[in-house]
């Protein structure tokens, strides 16, 4: 079961998502903000992270940077969230380390085919077996 960190500081935002994604068949680790997030990015080992760009402590585009400045983490795949997506945020985010980019809010399909893509076919199709895309 592929598990996924998913940094948020909004509740309601978070606990949609990880119920939706729990729905799915991934395991779900949460963390509140962005020193919590790189904290347990190198503790929880998760597959994939969703990183809310807005977040306290420790904003998620300086986040990004640490865990991919981290040679434990730095193979994480990180998919950036934002609900205030303005040009040129997606090559911030690259830039930040970040693999992806999507806005909230959150359309379900469009972010699991990210997740899809980043975590490849061996983590994926377990889960998706039987869905038709």
């Amino acid at each position: 079961m592929p598990k996924i960190l998913l940094v948020e500081d909004n509740e309601m935002n978070r606990d949609m998502l990880s119920r939706r994604l729990m729905r799915k068949g991934f395991e779900v680790v949460l963390a509140v903000d962005g020193e919590n997030g790189v904290a347990m990015a190198q503790s929880d080992a998760p597959d994939l992270i969703l990183m809310d760009m807005s977040l306290p402590v420790l904003d998620g585009w300086e986040a990004s940077r640490r865990i991919k400045a981290d040679v434990d983490t730095q193979h994480i795949p990180i998919i950036a969230l934002t609900a205030h997506a303005m040009s040129g945020d997606r090559e911030k985010a690259i830039e930040a380390g970040c693999d992806d980019y999507d806005t909230k809010p959150v359309e379900m399909e469009r972010l699991l085919g990210k997740i899809i893509a980043l975590l490849g076919e061996s983590l994926a199709k377990p889960i998706f077996a039987g869905e038709t895309a």
